[in-house]
């Protein structure tokens, strides 16, 4: 079933802009797309040990349009996710994803943001339309105010609700990570748990080991030189 654009839906002409999307309701919501899109690119590019697969073999994009009409026209059927991942394609900048123009992939990871305007069309419609159109592997949704968190996993052509863990989370098979919900921000998190940082948090964890090394190393000095004023033979 090829579901079109509801007949109230916003419609935009054909541009040049990077989305015909209309703007994020609050800064909350905007902050959250570039936490996830920063610490996902990041992890797949910037990490020593990232897989070679990942590193150049993605593309990851916040609230920008996706065009997949049959017709291969741009003023019908189209729709803009909060942030969306697409596995196995070129990293490369792009103003949109228009799916004919990219051997027909949608993407494999959709997460929306709730919000009072947005929430019963993320909830149904665009539920719908990422299941039985996109047929994208994974949908998450995320209320940044009220941390209502679900997500979806495409089984036999339809969504089953993803099991959370003890913690809460969602595991995601198309990134291999974990998503959670913690200091009420949504994150991404290893296999094994450990939160994957933001560049900004991984240079503040450097500094503090830095900073930690240099108190340890000043407090050895202070007790060598309390033990050669007292007289201490230490090579003895």
């Amino acid at each position: 079933m090829v579901l079109s654009n509801p007949p109230d839906a916003v419609k935009f002409p054909p541009s040049d802009l990077y989305s015909d999307e209309p703007p994020l309701e609050t800064d909350r919501h905007l902050q959250q797309i570039i936490l996830l899109l920063t610490c996902l690119k990041w992890w797949w590019q910037q990490r020593p040990n990232a897989p070679e697969t990942r590193r150049n073999n993605f593309y990851a994009a916040g609230n920008l349009t996706i065009y997949y009409s049959n017709r291969q026209r741009r003023n019908e059927h189209f729709r803009g996710p909060d942030f969306f991942v697409v596995l196995d394609t070129e990293y490369k900048e792009r103003k949109s994803w228009v799916v004919w123009e990219e051997d027909g992939k949608y993407p494999n990871v959709i997460v929306e943001m709730l919000s009072d305007s947005t929430a019963e069309v993320d909830r149904g419609l665009k539920k719908d339309l990422y299941q039985n159109t996109f047929r994208t592997p994974e949908y998450f949704w995320f209320d940044p105010y009220s941390l209502e968190f679900h997500g979806f996993r495409l089984l036999e052509g339809f969504y089953e609700a993803i099991v959370p863990t003890e913690r809460g989370w969602l595991w995601s098979r198309q990134l291999e990570l974990y998503l959670g919900v913690v200091e009420e921000n949504l994150r991404f998190f290893t296999p094994e748990g450990v939160l994957v940082p933001t560049p900004t948090e991984v240079a503040l964890q450097a500094e503090t080991e830095r900073q930690r090394a240099e108190t340890a190393e000043a407090e050895l000095e202070r007790l060598r030189r309390q033990i050669q004023e007292r007289g201490i033979d230490l090579e003895g």
